[in-house]
C-alpha cells in the first residue's frame, strides 16, 4: 500500500530538499501541554482505577510494548500491539474497516457509511453498529477501526467521503455516535477517525521528500463543523480515536498538541487512547509529549519493513530512561489503553483472533513481514460471523435508496413490464467479486469504494440476481456502450445502471488516485453517453446510480424519456433484492440525499477544489469557505442545485402539521461553569531502573519484529543521562503540571450544559397519499438576524424517520434542539455562546433542506405552517 510509494521515492531522498512553507497568517498550531491524564469522568473511573493498578506493576519494557504495534504485517491483524503476558494482557488486534471486517472470510460486507447516512434512520444506524460489533468480536478483534467522520465531505471529489455519513456535521454526528454505541455494546472498542481535517487523499502523508498537506482551519470552523461529530462520538464513550495523516495549521496531526491535548483530551473530555493512522507518526518524543498514546503499526513512516526501526518501542524505553519523556506521560497512555480494554469487558472471556488479514489460507506465516523465515502455523479458522446480519444490511441498502425523479408514476414497475437492462453495473464483476485487492477496481456492481475501508464480499446479490429472483421479464446487455441489437419497443422500460467510484490513494483506479481527480464529478465508463443513447431509443428510461457521492446529471436529467432516477449509493453485498423491493413497490423509497447534487462543478467554492501540482513544498489547503460547505454554501450564494441536501421522493405524499415547541431549559449567553475534573490516577515521576528495559537472556527475536527492549549498555547510558543533573529541554510552552481544564469542557463531549435540551418540538406527519411509506422529518435552525456572528441561513440540527405509515395514517414525531444547537463558538472567550438569548430562532421542519414550510419560533414558542422556505 503506502509502502510501495515510499520505497519508490527513497532514491530521490538524498538530493531532495523539502521546502518548509508556513501556513498562512492567522492559522497557528499553538502549543498545549501537558497531555491531560484520563479517568476524570465518572463513567470511566472504575476502568481507570483497575488499569492504573495493573500499570503500577508493569516494567518499563512492558509499558512501552503496549503503546506500539509490533510492525507492519507482523501478526494476524492489520495492527497488533505488544503484550504484557506476565499480567494477563494479550496483544490487541486492531482491524479495518468501517463497513466490515477487512480481508477475511465469512463476514458481511455492509452498506457503506454514506449509505446508512442516506437512510436518515437513527434506529438503523444503531442496529448496523450492533451487527458490526458482533462480527468484529466474533473474529476476535479488540479494536474496530471505525466509524469515520473525517473527511466530513468538504470536497465533493474527496476519495474517502463515502466512508462517512454525509456532508453535514450533525448527520455525521448521529451516524458516528450510534455506530459507536452499537459496536461497543458488543464489547468491541470503536475508533473515531480521522482527527482531523483529512479532506483529500492527494498529499495526505508525510514522506521522505514532501511534508503532508496542511489543512488550515480557523478555530470557529474547526469547532462548528469538523470537531462536531467527534464530540458526539466522545460523548457516546468511544474507546479510541485515530489521528489523520495530514497537518493542521502547519503541524502534523500526530504531534499537534493543540488538537490532541487542548481540544480532544481536555475540551472534549476524550478518555480513550489516541492512535496514529498507519505510518502517520513522524517522530518519537514530540508525538508522545503532544498526547499520542499508540503508534500504529509501529514502524517509522519513511521505510517500513526495510528494518526493524520504530519511533517508539525500544526508543520509547530509551526516552523514559533519559528523561526526554516524563514517566507519567507513558503511564497515562498505557492506562488509557488498558482502561478501554476493561471498559468494554475484554478481560472476561474475550475471543482471540481467529483469522488472518494477510492470507485466506488456513496455514501461513505468523509474521508475514518477517519473511523469509517467519515461523508458520494455523492462521485462519474460517469462523462464520455473519449470523442474520444480511437482514439489517439489506434493510439499510433498501431504505437508503433515494428517488430523485419520478415522472407520471413511472415507478413502481409492474412485474409484467418488459425490461431492457443496460450497464455493467447491473451484474457482478466477471473476474470475481473479490478479484481486485481492497476492491481496487470499478467492474461490475459497485457496492463500496476502494481502500482500507473496504471488505471482501461473501457474495454479491446483484441487480440481475434480483431480477431473476423476481421472475422479471428482462433482457440484459452487459456493456457500457449502447448495443445495436436491443430492439426497442414502445412499451419497454429501460433500466440503465451507471457508477462513480473513489477510494484511498494507495490504489489508483482508472487514473483516479483515490480522489476523483481524473473523473471529476462525471459518471464513469461513459455513463452519460450510455444514458443519452438509451434515452434516444426508449421512451421510458429509469436510471440507477451507484455512487460514492455527488455526480453531474445535467447531460440527460431533463430528457423527456428519462422518467425516473434513483441513487442506490453503495449497497454492499445487498445490491439486488434491496433495489427490487423499491423498483416493484414492495416498499416506498425513503432515502434522502446526504449531500447536495450540483448542476456544475463551478457551483462549489474554489477553495474546496483538490490541491494539486505541488512539488517538494508542503501543500497548503486553506479552508477559506469557513462554515459554508455543501448546502450551506449553495444557500448563501443563492445557487439552485439540481437536488438539494436532504431531497428524496416517495411513492406517496406526506404532510407536516400541528407542530408544537416547548421550552425546556432556559438559555443564558454563556453556559454554566463546567464541572470540575474528577480524581485521576496518581503516577510516579521517578525514572525506572535501566534493568526494566534490558533484553531478556537467550531471547529468540523475530526478524523485523518491533521490541521494547534495549541492550544493557544502551539502557544504562540512557539512565545515566536521565539521572544526571542535566535536564531535558522540553518544547516551548511545555509544562508538566496538570490543569483544571478549559472552560468549554467538563464531561465527555464538552460542557454537559451544551447537550441539555433547550426546546422540545413535535410535529404530526401524515401520509396523505395512497401508498404506505416512511417519511423523514428534518429540523433546521435559523439564527436570529442582527447578531454579530455570520451564520449559515439554515443548519441541520435533528431528524427523525417515521415508521411505515399506511395511507391516511399519521405519527407524532419528537425532535429536540439543544443549547449547543443554538450556540456559536466564540474564538475570544473560547467557549460556546448563545449570541442572542432573547432572539427569535427559526426552527424549520420539512422533508428536505429546500422544502421547509413549517416554522416554529423560539421567541413566541409558536409554530406556523405554510411559510415561505428560508432558502
Amino acid at each position: 500500500m503506502v509502502l510501495t510509494v515510499l520505497l519508490s521515492l527513497s532514491s530521490l531522498a538524498a538530493g531532495a530538499v523539502i521546502e518548509k512553507r508556513a501556513a498562512p497568517a492567522g492559522f497557528v498550531a499553538l502549543p498545549s501541554y501537558p497531555a491531560p491524564h484520563g479517568g476524570w469522568v465518572p463513567e470511566w473511573s472504575d476502568s481507570f482505577q483497575k488499569a492504573a493498578q495493573v500499570v503500577a506493576g508493569l516494567t518499563l519494557a512492558e509499558k512501552t510494548n503496549l503503546t506500539s504495534g509490533s510492525g507492519i504485517f507482523m501478526g494476524r491483524c492489520v495492527g497488533n500491539t505488544g503484550s504484557a503476558l506476565r499480567v494477563g494482557i494479550p496483544q490487541l488486534c486492531l482491524q479495518d474497516g468501517p463497513l466490515g471486517v477487512r480481508n477475511t472470510d465469512h463476514n458481511t460486507a455492509f452498506p457503506a457509511g454514506i449509505t446508512i447516512g442516506a437512510t436518515f434512520d437513527k434506529d438503523l444506524m444503531r442496529r448496523r453498529g450492533e451487527a458490526l460489533g458482533e462480527e468484529f468480536r466474533g473474529k476476535g478483534v479488540n479494536v474496530y477501526l471505525g466509524p469515520s467522520v473525517g473527511p466530513l465531505g468538504r470536497k465533493p471529489l474527496g476519495g474517502r467521503n463515502w466512508e462517512g455519513f454525509g456532508s453535514d456535521p450533525v448527520l455525521q454526528a448521529y451516524g458516528a455516535a450510534l455506530t459507536v454505541e452499537g459496536v461497543q455494546s458488543k464489547g468491541v472498542i470503536a475508533t473515531i477517525k480521522h482527527w482531523i481535517g483529512n479532506e483529500q487523499e492527494k498529499y495526505r502523508m508525510y514522506s521522505i521528500i514532501q511534508d503532508g498537506i496542511s489543512s488550515n482551519i480557523d478555530d470557529r470552523t474547526l469547532h462548528e463543523l469538523y470537531a462536531w461529530p467527534f464530540a458526539e462520538a466522545v460523548r457516546s464513550g468511544v474507546g479510541s480515536a485515530m489521528v489523520a495523516y495530514n497537518a493542521v495549521n502547519g503541524s502534523a496531526c500526530s504531534q499537534n498538541s493543540y488538537l490532541i491535548n487542548n481540544i480532544l483530551k481536555d475540551e472534549l473530555g476524550f478518555q480513550g487512547f489516541l492512535m496514529s493512522d498507519w505510518l502517520a507518526q513522524i517522530s518519537g518524543v514530540p508525538s508522545a509529549l503532544a498526547g499520542l498514546d499508540m503508534s500504529m503499526p509501529g514502524d517509522i513512516h519513511t521505510v517500513p519493513l526495510v528494518t526493524a526501526q520504530s519511533y517508539w518501542m525500544y526508543e520509547y524505553s530509551r526516552a523514559i530512561l533519559n528523561g526526554s519523556v516524563p514517566v507519567d506521560r507513558l503511564d497515562d497512555s498505557v492506562t488509557r489503553i488498558l482502561a478501554a480494554y476493561y471498559q468494554m469487558g475484554q478481560d472476561k472471556n474475550y475471543p482471540e483472533p481467529n483469522f488472518s488479514a494477510n492470507t485466506l489460507d488456513a496455514e501461513g506465516p505468523l509474521y508475514p513481514g518477517a519473511e523469509p523465515g517467519s515461523p508458520r502455523g494455523i492462521v485462519n479458522k474460517f469462523v462464520d460471523v455473519q449470523g442474520n446480519h444480511a437482514v439489517v444490511a439489506k434493510e439499510v441498502a433498501r431504505d437508503a435508496i433515494t428517488l430523485l425523479k419520478n415522472v407520471n408514476g413511472t415507478l413502481p414497475l409492474s412485474l409484467k413490464a418488459n425490461l431492457k437492462v443496460f450497464g455493467t453495473d447491473a451484474e457482478k464483476n466477471p473476474d470475481g467479486i473479490n478479484s481486485c485487492a481492497d476492491q481496487g477496481c470499478n467492474k461490475g456492481t459497485l457496492g463500496m469504494g476502494w481502500g482500507s475501508g473496504s471488505a471482501r464480499y461473501p457474495y454479491m446479490d446483484s441487480p440481475i440476481d434480483g431480477l431473476k429472483s423476481r421472475g422479471a421479464n428482462y433482457s440484459f446487455y452487459n456493456s457500457d456502450s449502447f448495443p445495436s441489437n436491443s430492439n426497442p419497443s414502445p412499451n419497454d422500460v429501460a433500466l440503465v445502471f451507471v457508477t462513480a467510484d473513489a477510494g484511498e490513494n494507495y490504489i489508483t483506479v482508472e487514473n483516479n488516485n483515490g480522489d476523483r481527480d481524473s473523473s471529476k464529478l462525471n459518471l464513469w465508463h461513459n455513463g452519460d453517453k450510455l444514458v443519452k443513447d438509451v434515452a434516444a431509443k426508449y421512451s421510458n428510461v429509469v436510471v440507477i446510480v451507484h455512487t460514492v457521492g455527488p455526480v453531474l446529471l445535467e447531460q440527460w436529467i431533463d430528457l423527456p424519456s428519462v422518467k425516473a432516477v434513483l441513487f442506490a449509493h453503495l449497497p454492499g453485498q445487498e445490491a439486488g433484492d434491496s433495489l427490487m423491493q423499491v423498483l416493484y413497490g414492495d416498499v416506498s423509497p425513503s432515502g434522502h440525499l446526504p449531500y447536495t447534487v450540483p448542476k456544475s462543478e463551478n457551483d462549489y467554492p474554489k477553495s474546496v477544489s483538490l490541491v494539486s501540482d505541488v512539488v517538494l513544498a508542503q501543500p497548503q489547503d486553506t479552508f477559506t469557505e469557513g462554515l459554508y460547505v455543501d448546502y450551506r454554501h449553495f444557500n448563501r450564494e443563492r445557487i439552485t442545485p439540481r437536488y438539494a441536501f436532504g431531497h428524496g421522493l416517495s411513492y406517496t405524499t406526506f404532510s407536516f402539521s400541528d407542530a408544537t415547541i416547548t421550552p425546556v431549559t432556559k438559555s443564558t449567553a454563556t453556559p454554566p461553569t463546567r464541572p470540575a475534573k474528577g480524581k485521576t490516577p496518581t503516577y510516579s515521576t521517578k525514572i525506572p531502573a535501566a534493568s526494566e528495559a534490558y533484553w531478556p537472556d537467550k531471547f529468540n527475536a523475530v526478524f523485523r519484529y518491533k521490541y521494547s527492549f534495549l541492550a544493557k549498555s544502551d539502557a544504562d547510558a540512557a539512565a545515566a543521562v536521565g539521572n544526571s543533573t542535566t535536564k531535558y529541554i522540553y518544547p516551548a510552552g511545555y509544562s508538566n503540571v496538570q490543569t483544571a481544564g478549559v472552560a468549554a469542557g467538563g464531561a465527555q463531549g464538552g460542557n454537559p450544559a451544551l447537550f441539555k435540551t433547550a426546546y422540545d418540538i413535535s410535529v404530526t406527519v401524515k401520509n396523505i397519499g395512497k401508498t404506505a411509506g416512511k417519511a423523514v422529518a428534518q429540523l433546521y435552525v435559523q439564527f436570529p438576524t442582527g447578531i454579530s456572528f455570520d451564520t449559515p441561513i439554515i443548519q441541520l440540527r435533528d431528524f427523525e424517520k417515521t415508521k411505515v405509515l399506511a395511507a391516511g395514517e399519521s405519527q407524532v414525531v419528537k425532535l429536540r434542539v439543544t443549547r449547543k444547537d443554538l450556540s456559536v463558538w466564540d474564538v475570544v472567550s473560547q467557549n460556546w455562546i448563545v449570541p442572542n438569548v432573547s432572539g427569535d430562532y427559526g426552527i424549520w421542519i420539512g422533508d428536505a433542506s429546500d422544502t421547509l414550510k413549517l416554522r416554529c419560533g423560539t421567541k413566541a414558542a409558536t409554530c406556523v405552517g405554510g411559510q415561505t422556505s428560508p432558502v
